[in-house]
């Protein structure tokens, strides 16, 4: 008999902070307390996008609206829009038949998407056009008959999708620990492609590799790692050399997220952690701590990020310096099925999903 572990979230308990005049005394700091603050953090467009389609549907269809999976991978977000009346659920059968279905910023394999019409379910298509684009590269190189080495990780729903387009064609290489176990069957006609959003260097080492076992290997028609997750990671890196800590706002599902702590490590902060809410920040990081690195994951809403702001300065950390890499403007048109819908309407509040163009909170 196995026994399998189960995760069972733990009530929400209020303590006792200690002080700030506690952890000062704990491990003074002589020197003034400052938080360097990355940009670009938090939403990118597709997301927004992602989470305009939801909140969209649910004003002009009416809940419940059904989601498949986690539209976006954050705790905050999926429970603000379960509280407006979405019901999220794993896959296409949960949901009755003939009823409005939305699929995931991270993309769906031809298998759900005919699932969804088997069961005669009307659908909203809300993948990032990001993930859609790797999704063309999959079929146009497997109708090419390349092998096709799809660089992410195993049982992500991003990579599922992608993989599922090509099944055939398509090989899931998690890292380069997995290059030696690589077998082609033409070494001329192989390609690499990858998820969206993982670590740029470790996908770079993982192509290094693979071009060493085979020289031919074609490089994707334009970078796969999406913008915003490059974007995010070269701003924690340069904050990274000068940081006592690094907090990272998002969530433990977040593949974006979670390489925002590994990259702050490797690039030198002292110590990285990833929260989902300020609540969960312990201030015994702060002993000693002088230097305050903060970002957010590309699925996160900047309030969490202002709520942990707020709690910084509670703790001396009042001085904030936005350390800017880059600048996001991108904007992406919402889901087709739903434009008609709000054209038909006369609903032009929010034809677009993008950085900077949605409220705060």
């Amino acid at each position: 008999m196995t026994s399998t572990a189960v995760s069972v979230p733990m009530p929400a308990i209020p303590r006792k902070r200690r002080s700030p005049e506690e952890i000062e005394a704990a491990a003074p700091v002589s020197v003034q307390k400052k938080v360097l603050l990355a940009a670009p953090r938090g939403y990118c467009a597709g997301v927004d996008r992602a989470v305009i389609a939801v909140e969209k549907a649910l004003e002009h269809y009416g809940a419940p609206v059904y989601v498949r999976k986690q539209i976006v991978h954050n705790v905050h977000v999926v429970s603000s829009l379960e509280s407006k009346g979405a019901i999220f659920v794993e896959e296409n059968d949960e949901v009755p038949e003939g009823a409005l279905v939305i699929f995931s910023a991270h993309g769906v394999s031809p298998a759900v998407v005919q699932s969804a019409a088997d069961r005669g379910l009307r659908t909203i298509d809300a993948t990032c056009p990001l993930v859609t684009k790797v999704h063309r590269e999959a079929v146009r190189f497997a109708r090419d008959d390349f092998d096709i080495l799809l660089i992410g990780h195993e049982g992500h729903e991003e990579v599922e999708g992608t993989s599922g387009e090509a099944p055939e064609h398509i090989q899931i290489i998690n890292g380069p620990h997995e290059v030696d176990q690589v077998t082609v069957r033409d070494p001329e006609k192989v390609i690499w492609l990858s998820q969206t959003t993982l670590s740029v260097d470790e996908t770079m080492e993982t192509v290094r590799l693979l071009k060493d076992r085979f020289p031919t290997l074609q490089d994707p028609p334009s970078d796969d790692i999406c913008y915003a997750t490059t974007n995010r990671q070269v701003a924690i890196k340069k904050i990274a050399p000068q940081a006592d800590l690094v907090i990272v706002v998002g969530s433990a599902n977040s593949s974006n997220s979670v390489r925002l702590v590994e990259v702050a490590l490797e690039y030198g902060a002292k110590a990285s952690y990833r929260v989902d809410f300020a609540n969960q920040v312990d201030e015994s990081w702060f002993e000693g701590v002088s230097t305050v690195g903060v970002t957010s994951g590309a699925s996160v809403p900047e309030v969490l990020v202002k709520d942990v702001l707020a709690l910084l300065s509670d703790y001396g950390y009042g001085t904030v310096e936005e350390v800017v890499t880059a600048e996001e403007d991108l904007l992406f048109s919402l889901p087709k099925e739903l434009r008609a819908t709000l054209k038909q309407a006369g609903d032009s509040s929010r034809a677009l999903g993008g950085r900077g163009a949605r409220p705060q909170n």
